[in-house]
Parts: C-alpha cells; sequence; structure tokens
C-alpha cells in the first residue's frame, strides 16, 4: 500500500518512538506544519544524503519514519517550535517537488517485524535503554523491554552512531540483526 506524504529532509535519522525538536521558519513547512495539526496527519522524515537542509535541492536516504506533531509552542525569537514523535517506518516510491519548494513522497510502508524476545545474551542492550530512563513518561505507550524491535530502535535512537549506522539500523527489518549490530557497536566503541 502506498501513500504521499509531505517530506522534511533533514540530517538526523528519527526512529519509530523516537522524538524530534525542530525549529520551523521557512514558509513551506509552516504550511505543512498548519496542515498537519489542522488535518491531523503527520510528515515524513528522511535523511539527507546530498544538499543541505536549508535551500537547494537535496536527496534522501530511501527509507524514512513518519513524523507526528505532538506538541508545538512559539520559541523564544518568535520561530515556531515543535516536537514531533517517530511513528512506521517507510520505503520512498518516488519524490516531486511542488512549486512553494515542499518536496513530497510516495511511500510504501514497511511492516513492523513480528514481536521477538530479546536474546539473553543481549539482555545488556535491555539494561542501557532503561538506565537511559526511558520510561512510560517519555516514550508513547508502555516500554516493551522484552521486544527486539522496541529496544533495537531505542537504543540505536540513543547511542551515539553515526549518520550512516543510524540509517543502517533504520532499515534493518530483522530486530536481531539490529540488536547484533548495535552491539558490535559498542563493543567497538569500548576497546
Amino acid at each position: 500500500m502506498t501513500d504521499s506524504l509531505s517530506l522534511f529532509p533533514l540530517g538526523t535519522v528519527l526512529f519509530p518512538g523516537g522524538t524530534l525538536k525542530l525549529r520551523i521558519f521557512e514558509p513551506r513547512y509552516l504550511d505543512m506544519v498548519s496542515r498537519c495539526l489542522r488535518e491531523g496527519t503527520g510528515f515524513g522524515v528522511a535523511l539527507i544524503v546530498e544538499g543541505r537542509e536549508a535551500g537547494g535541492p537535496t536527496r534522501t536516504a530511501r527509507v524514512g519514519t513518519l513524523a507526528r506533531i505532538v506538541d508545538f509552542e512559539q520559541l523564544s525569537d518568535g520561530l515556531l517550535g515543535i516536537t514531533a514523535r517517530g511513528e512506521s517506518r517507510f520505503r520512498i516510491v518516488s519524490t516531486a517537488c511542488r512549486s512553494d519548494g515542499l518536496n513530497t513522497a510516495v511511500v510504501e510502508w514497511l511492516g513492523e517485524t513480528a514481536a521477538l524476545s530479546v536474546p539473553l545474551e543481549m539482555t545488556v542492550l535491555t539494561e542501557l535503554v532503561k538506565q537511559a530512563g526511558i520510561s512510560p513518561g517519555n516514550a508513547p505507550g508502555a516500554p516493551r523491554f522484552d521486544d527486539a524491535s522496541w529496544v533495537g530502535m531505542h537504543l540505536a535512537q540513543l547511542l551515539p552512531l553515526t549518520l550512516p549506522e543510524r540509517q543502517r539500523c533504520l532499515e534493518m527489518n530483522d530486530a536481531l540483526e539490529r540488536l547484533q549490530f548495535l552491539r558490535e557497536r559498542l563493543d567497538i566503541r569500548q576497546h
């Protein structure tokens, strides 16, 4: 199944369950935020792989995340500040640029992997997520510390990974492969 989304190319990777704070000042994005709030829809966040966040053409990674606005405020500098939460992953089928400069994309949704338990040898990763303070108050829904996909997505959002490593984690469809990748990154950084 495909849908059309407004696309917000950024120099960051948003994971399902993660949060993103943005300062909105370009007219195309002010209009997009207004439309999202009015219609109760979200927008797509995709990592820029070529180009810049503000102005000019960009090329993004093919996999991104639907972001839903959960809060907004006027910042001290008068700009609009929003907080968005990552929901579902998508793969970009095609992109277009509207006359106002807003990028849009036709996307296909990437299904969630079936819930898999965190293997015993990977429970150290669950402990890291717990130590980071993930709790019902700052994550949507109840924490699912026994779900390998949930733990992997939250850990990938928290760890100091490079952008290519973050994007690789987002693109992985196998939750156990993602946990293994994160475990290897931790082992490399500890030596």
